[in-house]
Protein backbone atom coordinates (compact mmCIF):
# COMPACT_ATOMS: atom_id res chain seq x y z
CA UNK A 1 0.00 0.00 0.00
CA UNK A 2 2.82 2.38 0.90
CA UNK A 3 4.60 1.68 -2.40
CA UNK A 4 1.37 2.23 -4.35
CA UNK A 5 0.84 5.54 -2.58
CA UNK A 6 4.40 6.57 -3.36
CA UNK A 7 3.88 5.73 -7.04
CA UNK A 8 0.65 7.75 -7.13
CA UNK A 9 2.34 10.75 -5.54
CA UNK A 10 5.27 10.49 -7.94
CA UNK A 11 2.90 10.32 -10.89
CA UNK A 12 1.02 13.36 -9.57
CA UNK A 13 4.28 15.33 -9.36
CA UNK A 14 5.17 14.38 -12.94
CA UNK A 15 1.74 15.41 -14.22
CA UNK A 16 1.99 18.67 -12.27
CA UNK A 17 5.38 19.39 -13.87
CA UNK A 18 3.98 18.77 -17.36
CA UNK A 19 0.96 20.95 -16.60
CA UNK A 20 3.27 23.75 -15.42
CA UNK A 21 5.30 23.46 -18.63
CA UNK A 22 2.12 23.72 -20.71
CA UNK A 23 0.86 26.67 -18.65
CA UNK A 24 4.11 28.57 -19.33
CA UNK A 25 4.00 27.87 -23.06
CA UNK A 26 4.23 31.04 -25.11
CA UNK A 27 3.06 31.39 -28.72
CA UNK A 28 5.48 31.94 -31.57
CA UNK A 29 6.46 35.55 -32.32
CA UNK A 30 3.85 37.19 -34.56
CA UNK A 31 6.51 38.41 -37.01
CA UNK A 32 8.26 35.06 -37.26
CA UNK A 33 7.73 31.99 -39.45
CA UNK A 34 4.61 29.84 -39.20
CA UNK A 35 4.25 26.80 -36.94
CA UNK A 36 4.72 24.48 -39.92
CA UNK A 37 7.98 26.18 -40.89
CA UNK A 38 9.25 26.09 -37.30
CA UNK A 39 8.49 22.38 -36.82
CA UNK A 40 10.01 21.50 -40.20
CA UNK A 41 13.12 23.58 -39.49
CA UNK A 42 13.70 22.15 -36.02
CA UNK A 43 13.28 18.53 -37.08
CA UNK A 44 15.07 18.75 -40.45
CA UNK A 45 18.05 20.62 -38.98
CA UNK A 46 18.20 17.98 -36.22
CA UNK A 47 18.14 15.24 -38.86
CA UNK A 48 20.85 16.92 -40.94
CA UNK A 49 23.05 17.47 -37.91
CA UNK A 50 22.82 13.82 -36.87
CA UNK A 51 23.46 12.61 -40.42
CA UNK A 52 26.62 14.72 -40.70
CA UNK A 53 27.87 13.41 -37.38
CA UNK A 54 27.22 9.79 -38.29
CA UNK A 55 28.91 9.88 -41.70
CA UNK A 56 31.22 12.89 -42.07
CA UNK A 57 31.99 13.21 -38.36
CA UNK A 58 32.79 9.56 -37.85
CA UNK A 59 36.33 8.50 -36.98
CA UNK A 60 36.30 6.10 -39.94
CA UNK A 61 35.77 9.09 -42.27
CA UNK A 62 38.82 10.81 -40.77
CA UNK A 63 40.95 7.67 -41.11
CA UNK A 64 39.83 7.15 -44.70
CA UNK A 65 40.50 10.71 -45.86
CA UNK A 66 43.41 11.83 -43.67
CA UNK A 67 45.50 8.67 -43.33
CA UNK A 68 48.42 10.45 -45.01
CA UNK A 69 48.86 12.45 -41.79
CA UNK A 70 49.12 9.38 -39.54
CA UNK A 71 52.91 9.42 -39.36
CA UNK A 72 52.93 13.11 -38.48
CA UNK A 73 50.37 12.52 -35.71
CA UNK A 74 52.47 9.69 -34.34
CA UNK A 75 51.33 8.47 -30.93
CA UNK A 76 48.38 10.88 -30.98
CA UNK A 77 46.74 9.58 -34.14
CA UNK A 78 43.73 8.25 -32.24
CA UNK A 79 43.39 11.51 -30.31
CA UNK A 80 43.27 13.42 -33.60
CA UNK A 81 40.47 11.11 -34.72
CA UNK A 82 38.51 12.11 -31.64
CA UNK A 83 39.26 15.79 -32.26
CA UNK A 84 37.54 15.34 -35.63
CA UNK A 85 34.71 13.44 -33.95
CA UNK A 86 34.26 16.20 -31.35
CA UNK A 87 34.43 18.97 -33.96
CA UNK A 88 31.52 17.53 -35.90
CA UNK A 89 29.49 17.04 -32.72
CA UNK A 90 29.88 20.77 -32.11
CA UNK A 91 28.90 21.49 -35.73
CA UNK A 92 25.86 19.20 -35.71
CA UNK A 93 24.67 19.93 -32.20
CA UNK A 94 25.44 23.66 -31.92
CA UNK A 95 26.53 25.44 -35.12
CA UNK A 96 23.72 24.25 -37.42
CA UNK A 97 20.93 24.93 -34.89
CA UNK A 98 22.35 28.38 -34.08
CA UNK A 99 22.49 29.24 -37.79
CA UNK A 100 18.85 28.17 -38.16
CA UNK A 101 17.82 30.18 -35.09
CA UNK A 102 19.40 33.34 -36.52
CA UNK A 103 18.45 33.04 -40.18
CA UNK A 104 15.24 30.99 -40.29
CA UNK A 105 13.46 31.22 -36.93
CA UNK A 106 14.69 34.79 -36.35
CA UNK A 107 14.91 34.29 -32.59
CA UNK A 108 17.61 34.80 -29.96
CA UNK A 109 20.00 31.90 -29.36
CA UNK A 110 20.14 32.54 -25.62
CA UNK A 111 16.39 31.93 -25.40
CA UNK A 112 17.04 28.29 -26.27
CA UNK A 113 17.94 27.59 -22.62
CA UNK A 114 21.51 28.93 -22.86
CA UNK A 115 21.09 31.24 -19.88
CA UNK A 116 20.87 30.26 -16.22
CA UNK A 117 17.10 30.85 -16.25
CA UNK A 118 15.65 29.46 -13.03
CA UNK A 119 18.49 26.96 -12.53
CA UNK A 120 19.47 28.20 -9.03
CA UNK A 121 15.98 27.26 -7.83
CA UNK A 122 16.32 23.73 -9.23
CA UNK A 123 20.04 23.10 -8.63
CA UNK A 124 19.36 20.91 -5.59
CA UNK A 125 17.44 18.45 -7.78
CA UNK A 126 20.42 18.05 -10.08
CA UNK A 127 22.57 17.44 -6.99
CA UNK A 128 20.23 14.66 -5.84
CA UNK A 129 20.28 13.15 -9.32
CA UNK A 130 24.10 13.12 -9.32
CA UNK A 131 24.24 11.47 -5.89
CA UNK A 132 21.72 8.86 -7.06
CA UNK A 133 23.58 8.09 -10.30
CA UNK A 134 27.15 7.79 -8.99
CA UNK A 135 26.58 4.49 -7.09
CA UNK A 136 24.98 3.03 -10.22
CA UNK A 137 28.02 4.12 -12.24
CA UNK A 138 30.32 2.44 -9.72
CA UNK A 139 28.35 -0.83 -9.95
CA UNK A 140 28.35 -0.66 -13.75
CA UNK A 141 32.13 -0.16 -13.78
CA UNK A 142 32.52 -3.70 -12.45
CA UNK A 143 30.97 -5.17 -15.62
CA UNK A 144 33.25 -6.22 -18.52
CA UNK A 145 30.95 -4.52 -21.08
CA UNK A 146 31.42 -1.23 -19.26
CA UNK A 147 35.21 -1.56 -19.05
CA UNK A 148 35.36 -2.50 -22.73
CA UNK A 149 33.40 0.62 -23.72
CA UNK A 150 34.89 3.41 -21.57
CA UNK A 151 36.79 5.57 -22.09
CA UNK A 152 36.03 5.82 -25.81
CA UNK A 153 39.58 7.09 -26.29
CA UNK A 154 41.54 3.91 -25.60
CA UNK A 155 44.73 5.78 -24.61
CA UNK A 156 43.08 8.05 -22.03
CA UNK A 157 44.92 6.10 -19.34
CA UNK A 158 48.35 6.72 -20.90
CA UNK A 159 49.05 10.10 -19.31
CA UNK A 160 47.44 13.06 -17.58
CA UNK A 161 47.59 14.94 -20.90
CA UNK A 162 45.70 12.18 -22.72
CA UNK A 163 43.03 11.99 -20.02
CA UNK A 164 42.53 15.78 -19.80
CA UNK A 165 42.59 16.28 -23.59
CA UNK A 166 39.98 13.56 -23.99
CA UNK A 167 37.77 15.01 -21.24
CA UNK A 168 37.88 18.45 -22.91
CA UNK A 169 36.73 16.93 -26.20
CA UNK A 170 34.12 14.81 -24.44
CA UNK A 171 32.92 17.77 -22.36
CA UNK A 172 32.46 19.98 -25.44
CA UNK A 173 30.40 17.19 -26.96
CA UNK A 174 28.16 17.11 -23.87
CA UNK A 175 27.54 20.85 -24.08
CA UNK A 176 26.44 20.18 -27.65
CA UNK A 177 24.24 17.26 -26.60
CA UNK A 178 22.44 19.30 -23.97
CA UNK A 179 21.94 22.30 -26.25
CA UNK A 180 20.68 20.10 -29.07
CA UNK A 181 18.27 17.87 -27.13
CA UNK A 182 17.30 20.16 -24.24
CA UNK A 183 17.58 23.51 -26.01
CA UNK A 184 17.08 23.28 -29.75
CA UNK A 185 14.52 20.48 -29.80
CA UNK A 186 12.65 21.33 -26.60
CA UNK A 187 12.45 25.11 -26.87
CA UNK A 188 11.98 24.92 -30.63
CA UNK A 189 9.04 22.51 -30.42
CA UNK A 190 7.50 23.70 -27.16
CA UNK A 191 5.19 26.40 -28.66
CA UNK A 192 3.46 23.74 -30.78
CA UNK A 193 3.69 20.63 -28.59
CA UNK A 194 4.11 21.86 -25.02
CA UNK A 195 5.36 19.15 -22.66
CA UNK A 196 4.96 16.57 -25.45
CA UNK A 197 8.19 17.98 -26.94
CA UNK A 198 10.02 16.06 -24.20
CA UNK A 199 8.81 12.73 -25.62
CA UNK A 200 9.73 13.76 -29.17
CA UNK A 201 13.28 14.62 -28.09
CA UNK A 202 13.68 11.33 -26.20
CA UNK A 203 13.48 9.26 -29.40
CA UNK A 204 16.70 10.55 -31.08
CA UNK A 205 18.36 10.88 -27.66
CA UNK A 206 17.87 7.15 -27.07
CA UNK A 207 19.10 6.36 -30.59
CA UNK A 208 22.49 8.04 -30.07
CA UNK A 209 23.01 5.58 -27.18
CA UNK A 210 22.57 2.49 -29.38
CA UNK A 211 26.37 1.89 -29.70
CA UNK A 212 26.64 1.79 -25.89
CA UNK A 213 25.78 -1.12 -23.55
CA UNK A 214 22.07 -1.98 -23.55
CA UNK A 215 21.39 -0.96 -19.90
CA UNK A 216 22.76 2.51 -20.64
CA UNK A 217 20.61 2.81 -23.78
CA UNK A 218 17.51 1.87 -21.76
CA UNK A 219 18.52 4.30 -19.02
CA UNK A 220 18.82 7.08 -21.59
CA UNK A 221 15.03 7.01 -22.03
CA UNK A 222 14.52 7.76 -18.34
CA UNK A 223 17.36 10.29 -18.35
CA UNK A 224 15.92 12.00 -21.42
CA UNK A 225 12.51 12.36 -19.79
CA UNK A 226 13.95 13.66 -16.51
CA UNK A 227 16.52 16.02 -18.04
CA UNK A 228 14.00 17.29 -20.59
CA UNK A 229 11.48 18.07 -17.87
CA UNK A 230 14.16 19.75 -15.76
CA UNK A 231 15.42 21.84 -18.69
CA UNK A 232 11.93 23.12 -19.47
CA UNK A 233 11.22 23.88 -15.81
CA UNK A 234 14.59 25.58 -15.18
CA UNK A 235 14.82 27.10 -18.68
CA UNK A 236 18.51 26.18 -18.74
CA UNK A 237 20.69 23.39 -20.12
CA UNK A 238 23.56 23.96 -17.68
CA UNK A 239 22.35 21.69 -14.90
CA UNK A 240 22.29 18.84 -17.41
CA UNK A 241 25.72 19.82 -18.74
CA UNK A 242 27.31 19.70 -15.29
CA UNK A 243 25.55 16.43 -14.47
CA UNK A 244 26.60 14.81 -17.74
CA UNK A 245 30.24 15.88 -17.49
CA UNK A 246 30.52 14.81 -13.84
CA UNK A 247 29.11 11.37 -14.63
CA UNK A 248 31.27 11.01 -17.75
CA UNK A 249 34.50 11.82 -15.88
CA UNK A 250 33.51 9.36 -13.14
CA UNK A 251 32.70 6.63 -15.69
CA UNK A 252 36.03 7.02 -17.48
CA UNK A 253 38.06 7.19 -14.26
CA UNK A 254 36.32 4.15 -12.76
CA UNK A 255 36.72 2.15 -15.99
CA UNK A 256 40.46 2.93 -16.05
CA UNK A 257 40.89 1.97 -12.40
CA UNK A 258 38.88 -1.25 -12.86
CA UNK A 259 41.28 -2.43 -15.59
CA UNK A 260 44.36 -2.01 -13.38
Amino acid sequence: MASASLVRRGYAHVVAAFDAIDAERAPLPANGPSERVVVATVLLVATLGMLLQEYVGARRFFVRHFSSYQDAAGAYWELWQFCWWGLWRVVGYIVLPCAAIWWVLRQRVRDFHLGLGELPKHAWLYGIMLLAVLPVVWLASQAPAFRDTYPFYSLAHRSAFDFIAWQLIYGAQFIGVEFFFRGWLLHGLRPMFGAHAIFIAVVPYCMIHFPKPMPEAIGSVIAGLVLGTMALRSKSIWGGVVLHIAVAVAMDALAIMARR
